[in-house]
């Protein structure tokens, strides 16, 4: 089993540490990408217009300025510079040692800057979205697009990927839809179903924790993962197509 999570807005900067060691990071294959979407990001973050041309607001002109100088800030593992809603209600820091490991053996985190990331894969804090255009990059989900696909693919050969990804970041990368399932949850009230955002994020980080915490085999197969999510929620299993990937549907109580 493979968990995909799209990264968070908001990161936790680490205090102190070594810088990215390029060498670490998985995918290695992935590092020319990665060091001209870095080049690019610091050309854009030192423009007197940054905050505009990647698309935030002013309470975030610190986090742009930093994008300026991250091949020396203090890197740390994934697991700890992504924060918000998902990642609490995944809680990697209340796990055991054992999960831990679970965890950073099965997630993969698609990275607008980085391609994508092992969970204990160390890189600093940074500001860039998916959804974002660099010069002579262009826009990164087509970029990535491009260059994830054999990557990945290898890495997901013979596992059920379990994808917890918005749509922005679901565009970078198209897993085999045979042994993928997406991750939908909605509100229930008196028969009708409403799609949720905010707490889809913290939904799918409770599945991620659940997949991570239960005892016996993770999920082989799409009836596996339903059987799992039953186990919590409300739930049900839509299957695929030839193009398209299974969807869990986790219902909530409105």
């Amino acid at each position: 089993m493979l968990i995909l999570l799209p990264p968070s807005e908001g990161k936790t900067p680490a205090l102190r540490g070594s810088a990215v060691d390029w060498s670490t990071l998985g995918f290695p294959e992935l590092n020319p990408y990665r060091a001209k979407v870095l080049e690019a990001l610091g050309t854009v973050s030192a423009h007197q217009d940054a905050l505009a041309l990647l698309g935030v607001g002013a309470s975030l002109r610190d986090d742009v300025e930093r994008n300026t100088r991250l091949h020396a800030e203090p890197a740390a593992p994934a697991h700890s510079i992504y924060s918000g809603v998902l990642y609490d209600a995944l809680g990697y820091r209340t796990l055991t040692p054992a999960q831990r490991r679970k965890a950073d053996e099965s997630i993969l985190v698609i990275s607008a800057l980085w391609g994508a990331l092992r969970f204990n894969d160390s890189v600093p804090a940074y500001r860039l979205s998916m959804g974002t255009a660099l010069p002579d990059v262009g826009r990164l989900a087509p970029f990535w697009k491009g260059q994830l696909g054999d990557t990945l693919g290898a890495a997901a050969q013979g596992h059920l990927l379990v994808d917890c990804r918005s749509s922005t970041y679901a565009a970078a990368w198209a897993p085999p839809p045979e042994q993928t399932v997406s991750v939908n949850v909605f509100t229930e009230t008196g028969g009708v179903r409403k799609v949720v955002s905010h707490f889809a994020k913290h939904t799918r980080g409770e599945l991620a924790r659940h997949l991570l915490v239960r005892r016996g085999k993770a999920p082989a197969a799409p009836s596996d993962l339903l059987k799992a999510a039953s186990e919590k929620w409300d739930a049900e299993l839509v299957p695929g197509t030839a193009r398209k990937p299974h969807a869990l549907n986790i219902i909530l109580a409105g």
